[in-house]
């Protein structure tokens, strides 16, 4: 390539209401435990989830009662382009540019739906440049971040001249179904939080550049993670396979993305995965020869802010790069498909 897409800023930002993990274990155990037979089994999954705290923009009162998907979705809406707002600004500020510009925006979300989208929403909302070019993503799961990144660095590439704004947010809270009494409910309660991200992507100098990025979608594997949507919102749908999914095919698929690149597992200065709970974490410790533990910084964003989905990866990035970190980084996510994205950095 003649010219790299950068990363030149990047920001997150977490809604208001702390939801301590003790805390919704209780009051799990008081909604289930009456229509859930099996529930005192499951309910270790709040323990061994690897949290401690998540954020949310609606209080836990508001997890106790039922409402329509009309509601859930109006106060996705409403939260979302708030939390972006706020990200924007700050990715903007930190790039030392102004609002004019940016000259284009890539929006990530699959916890809601918004028709006029939320990039649409957010020009009115910021006074962005009227001819700004859109691209809104919905569907990729928690592959989100890393996949739309890879887009948005792709149209930095094509037009290297200009600046591209990439957006994640994921209120996966709001998903929640009062009355689902399935066992991806329950796990979806122990692990799901809400947040968004915000990055300038440009070419010309930046934090990190991006050399490139990759993606593999499995076969007959359609069935492993996604939405079903019902009437009252978005039901959840994971296999407890994932794990065993994860040890026995993603080695070889991030092994020939790394050929690819030039690059092998040793060349990794940096792991930056997205957290989607503590086994999934431990299967990737195995397969990138990692010692136990050793996706720290991965741990400590499930630890503090839960899987916020889509956006979970790029606060992970954000603590590489709040410590600084110099090297190639190799980032990589999982979502529905069943689809693993692989993004490599190097740190300016």
């Amino acid at each position: 390539m003649n010219h790299f897409p950068n990363i030149k800023s990047l920001a997150t930002v977490v809604p208001p209401y702390v939801l301590e993990q003790s805390q919704v274990a209780l009051a799990a155990s008081q909604h289930f435990s009456g229509s859930f037979g099996d529930f005192s089994r499951l309910a270790s999954v709040f323990a061994n989830a690897g949290i401690s705290k998540r954020y949310s923009c609606v209080p836990l009162s508001w997890y106790g009662q039922p409402h329509s998907f009309r509601e859930k979705n109006e106060k996705y809406v409403d939260n979302s382009i708030e939390l972006l707002a706020v990200a924007t600004q700050s990715a903007i500020e930190q790039a030392h540019l102004g609002i004019k510009d940016i000259d284009g925006i890539v929006v990530v979300s699959s916890t809601g739906i918004a028709t006029p989208s939320l990039d649409a929403l957010l020009i009115d909302r910021l006074n962005l440049r009227r001819d700004i070019a859109r691209l809104p993503i919905f569907g990729l799961g928690c592959v989100g971040g890393v996949i739309g990144l890879s887009r948005t660095a792709a149209l930095a590439l094509a037009e290297p001249h200009k600046n591209y704004l990439f957006l994640v947010v994921e209120l996966c809270g709001l998903t929640f179904r009062n009355t689902d009494f399935n066992k991806s409910n329950v796990v979806a309660t122990a692990l799901f939080g809400d947040g968004a991200a915000a990055a300038v992507v440009g070419c010309g100098t930046g934090i990190y550049k991006i050399l490139g990025w990759g993606e593999h979608t499995w076969p007959n594997s359609l069935d492993v993670m996604g939405w079903k949507v019902r009437d009252d919102g978005l039901g959840v749908l994971f296999s407890q396979d994932i794990p065993n999914l994860v040890r026995s095919n993603m080695q070889s698929v991030a092994t020939a993305y790394l050929d690819d690149q030039g690059l092998s597992f040793s060349d990794i200065d940096t792991f930056i995965c997205h957290p989607g709970g503590p086994k999934v974490l431990s299967a990737l410790e195995d397969i990138f020869g990692l010692p136990i533990g050793g996706l720290g910084l991965s741990r400590d964003v499930l630890n503090q802010h839960g899987n916020m989905s889509a956006a979970t990866v790029l606060f992970v990035l954000d603590a590489v790069k709040q410590l600084d970190r110099k090297g190639i980084h190799l980032m990589s996510a999982l979502g529905p498909g069943f689809t693993c994205g692989f993004l490599t950095l190097k740190a300016s």
